[in-house]
């Protein structure tokens, strides 16, 4: 009967500290949710209702679509969307991704456009991905301040660089990818 007893008490230890361990995360979670993430969805919220309102999304990419016709303009566009003050301007939703990509596709489909650019295309809107999310990135991971600091203009500067790296990477990878039938 002792034996019993023993085995339920440390039975009864372990699931409460499992229980204690769960709920703590849980409160840690809420707790993270609260201070960091719902403020930055607040944010992004704000800068994706002026880029729609503004019409500034739409400018944007009507000035940027003509570009994607030759792998220079590809290149001018990656950079244009990686210069480190307006990635994060232009991350928030996509939008301006959204839309190039768009006018990008419909061109590609008319036939205005070579197919083999839909791929270096991709990459040449998008070098801003990510960039809106770097400081919040680092607030969850409780970053010193120094590291943010220096953390967020690193990324964007390497963006900068990869960004038309990658378009250039795209467009050696299409090559022949596209041949008519």
């Amino acid at each position: 009967m002792q034996t019993v007893t023993r085995v339920l008490e440390v039975v009864g230890r372990s699931v409460g500290n499992v229980v204690g361990i769960l709920y703590q995360s849980g409160r840690d979670t809420i707790d993270q949710v609260i201070r960091n993430v719902l403020p930055f969805m607040a944010f992004i919220s704000m800068l994706i209702g002026i880029i729609l309102y503004t019409g500034i999304g739409s400018i944007i990419a009507h000035t940027l679509s003509p570009l994607a016709s030759n792998i220079f303009g590809l290149l001018l566009i990656s950079i244009i969307c990686a210069i480190p003050v307006l990635s994060p301007l232009l991350g928030p939703g996509a939008v301006i991704a959204q839309i190039v990509g768009t006018l990008l596709g419909v061109e590609i489909g008319l036939g205005h456009i070579p197919a083999q650019y839909a791929l270096p295309a991709l990459f040449a809107i998008n070098p801003q991905v990510g960039c809106d999310f770097i400081p919040v990135g680092l607030a969850l991971g409780e970053a010193e301040p120094e590291t943010t600091e220096i953390g967020v203009p690193a990324v964007l500067m390497s963006r900068l660089i990869t960004g038309p790296v990658a378009v250039v990477i795209a467009y050696v990878a299409s090559i022949g990818m596209y041949v008519g039938h």
